[in-house]
């Protein structure tokens, strides 16, 4: 199998067949390209191991990041349809990258990394491999190793992000206990959207598995919200605007 970098040249002409509100709505090559700085990862298919576990959530995690040093949007592009891609983005929670299917294999053929995994009963999916596009030419390409399975070693979020910037720090993850119904939870989530800080929220409460012992036994408290900041527990909502110097 040979994989052959397209560095230099412009992105393939394809049209994806999408699902915007319930309805089919199609988007071109150049709308997706055309005067922007794009990053884009390309994996074999919706819900395989590497791809939920670590692929498409790092990617997800440093977008923030990525928009810092320059980058419009982050496209994460399969050979699968619409209803799967947009079925596997809502339970990832993804926010933060928008998931392309390239269900006929279009743009894929294109870009020379359709491959057969039949043996895996897939048919012909992508290679996996991400890419550097400034108004439509790819600037560069990191395009995984010709080795049998599913190799992740080049393709990730990290080895991307150090070649746009080696000096990019990463961002201070956040995470948010909260609760439905509680006003402080929303006042927690409000003053964090107002400073652009993307956080993960993690729902506590009957029918969610986490109950009052599990808060207490990361926070020391048990009531919610509860923030916590690169690793460090904030606290309440309150404390939270502390903090932020409100």
């Amino acid at each position: 199998m040979k994989l052959t970098s397209m560095e230099g040249k412009s992105v393939p002409q394809a049209t994806f067949r999408t699902r915007v509100d319930n309805q089919w709505r199609d988007m071109s090559s150049d709308s997706l390209f055309k005067d922007r700085t794009v990053v884009v990862f390309s994996l074999p298919g919706a819900y395989t191991p590497t791809c939920s576990s670590s692929h498409l959530p790092r990617y997800n995690e440093l977008a923030p990041t990525f928009r810092e040093n320059g980058v419009d949007e982050i496209i994460c592009l399969s050979v699968n349809d619409a209803f799967v891609m947009d079925a596997w983005a809502k339970e990832l929670g993804v926010e933060n990258i928008r998931l392309i299917p390239d269900g006929n294999g279009d743009f894929t053929q294109g870009m020379g990394m359709l491959v057969d995994k039949s043996d895996l009963g897939f048919g012909k999916r992508s290679w996996r491999y991400s890419m550097l596009v400034k108004d439509g030419v790819i600037s560069k390409m990191f395009i995984e190793p010709d080795k049998p399975g599913d190799p992740f070693e080049v393709s990730d979020a990290d080895t991307m992000l150090r070649y746009i910037n080696p000096e990019a720090r990463d961002p201070e993850f956040i995470t948010v206990f909260t609760r439905e119904g509680c006003p402080h939870c929303a006042r927690a989530k409000a003053l964090l959207k107002e400073r652009n800080m993307v956080f993960e929220e993690i729902h506590t409460g009957m029918g969610t598995g986490i109950s009052s012992r599990s808060i207490r036994a990361v926070s020391g408290r048990s009531t919610v919200p509860q923030v916590f900041i690169g690793g460090r527990h904030i606290g309440g909502a309150d404390d939270l605007e502390k903090f932020l110097g409100k």
